[in-house]
């Protein structure tokens, strides 16, 4: 229920800031659409379609497989810092973690929640252990505690991989009040890549 009230509360505020976030990606660049829709894994391996702004010239997706040399992260997570591939205003969106705010419409559909295990792509899940399965036992989040840490793209993904499943142990309203307030301080320090 609080996922559903907040969402839908977020979105209809966040509305003129939503528009004015696409504006400014369709100037950039116009040539795709302003929000990046792709497969994710959900709860219990569910595939779900998630939102996103934009954040990338058009087929960008298609460049990756040439890039995967210059992957800064290990485990099946692929990170780059200073991809080629992000807009202008891509990279502002994502070290702000603006690019995000298009799941409050996966949070009103039930396919995330507000906290969780961010939700990995199929061909990372492919690469997953049966121990790291264990993160798609609870429905992926908007937010999770590797994403409110201090240089969260230096941690190791067994790292991260630990503190989902420390999460989903010890998964409860406050500790997920506590996440979602320490949210927007980790946005406005702007440590996303």
């Amino acid at each position: 229920m609080f996922d559903c009230i907040c969402s839908l509360a977020g979105l209809l505020v966040l509305w003129p800031v939503l528009f004015l976030i696409a504006a400014a990606i369709y100037i950039d660049d116009p040539h795709g659409c302003p929000f990046f829709i792709q497969r994710r894994v959900g709860k219990d391996g569910k595939i779900f379609t998630m939102y996103k702004f934009r954040t990338m010239i058009k087929d960008a997706e298609a460049m990756k497989p040439g890039m995967k040399a210059l992957n800064e992260m290990d485990g099946p997570v692929f990170k780059v810092t200073n991809d080629p591939r992000i807009t202008k205003i891509g990279g502002f969106l994502r070290k702000t973690g603006l690019d995000e705010l298009p799941q409050l419409y996966n949070v009103l559909k039930g396919d995330m929640s507000f906290v969780g295990p961010r939700p990995p792509l199929p061909e990372e899940v492919a690469c997953y252990t049966e121990y790291q399965k264990r993160r798609l036992k609870v429905l992926p989040g908007l937010t999770c505690t590797w994403q409110i840490m201090p240089q969260r793209n230096d941690i190791a993904f067994h790292d991260w991989v630990e503190m989902d499943l420390d999460y989903i142990k010890n998964r409860c309203f406050l500790l997920d009040l506590k996440i979602i307030l320490r949210t927007p301080l980790a946005m406005l320090h702007k440590g996303g890549r």
